[in-house]
């Protein structure tokens, strides 16, 4: 869905993995998003799918894998009782999580994530798990809580390379984030190079990341008000 000269698809490796990954995307998400690394996971994994909603009580194919036999289910958020990947042992790691594991994961900003998980009662049912994040998020061209908040993509990278160290997955992930880099070097390639209001002048503005621009209160307002 990209402009030939910014196409990523020759960068996209497809992965196959024991988890399968549910990716929970807002109608917003959907919208103004369809380029976004919601999609760029889905086309990576083979075991992974995408549900576009709000309020998942009802929603069928959810709660048919809910109620898989042979499965366990969790859904990826932080949280006080959340099952920490990066601090268990793989033994206990490979004993909750299990093989053929449904990981669902809610891709949007984050009030938007939770609203759907507010609304969502089979979703708040589910054993949280999460992971410490270390790195700070590549994607800088988009505007983030937190310079510790990940994008959907990064935060499936993370818990793969978690599941392979625990000996639950064996996957080769280290080509799994080139496609989200080369977007973020095509948006900043043209940002840097192009300016649509001047006729293609160059720009000498340096390139700050959008998680900084979080800091004014009128951003914070209409934050908190989506």
């Amino acid at each position: 869905m990209r402009s030939s000269s910014t196409c990523i698809c020759k960068y996209i490796s497809s992965l196959q993995t024991k988890t399968r990954f549910i990716i929970l995307m807002h109608p917003k998400e959907y919208r103004k998003e369809k380029k976004g690394t919601g999609y760029m996971t889905n086309l990576q994994l083979e075991n992974s799918e995408i549900i576009v909603g709000v309020d998942f009580t009802n929603n069928e194919r959810i709660n048919e894998l809910l109620t898989q036999e042979n499965s366990t289910s969790f859904l990826l958020y932080p949280g006080k009782d959340s099952f920490n990947l990066s601090t268990r042992k793989s033994a206990e790691i490979q004993t909750v999580i299990g093989n053929n594991a449904n990981i669902f994961i809610l891709d949007g900003t984050w009030p938007c994530a939770r609203k759907m998980l507010k609304l969502s009662k089979n979703l708040q049912a589910l054993k949280r798990v999460s992971f410490d994040n270390k790195i700070i998020s590549k994607f800088i061209i988009k505007q983030q809580p937190d310079p510790l908040c990940l994008s959907t993509i990064e935060s499936v990278y993370t818990v793969l390379n978690l599941l392979n160290k625990a000996d639950l997955e064996q996957c080769d992930t280290k080509d799994f984030l080139i496609p989200f880099e080369k977007m973020i070097a095509y948006q900043l390639e043209y940002t840097l190079d192009t300016n649509p209001k001047n006729d293609g002048a160059k720009i000498n503005t340096p390139i700050i990341p959008k998680n900084l621009y979080k800091k004014t209160t009128e951003r914070r307002i209409i934050f908190e008000q989506e």
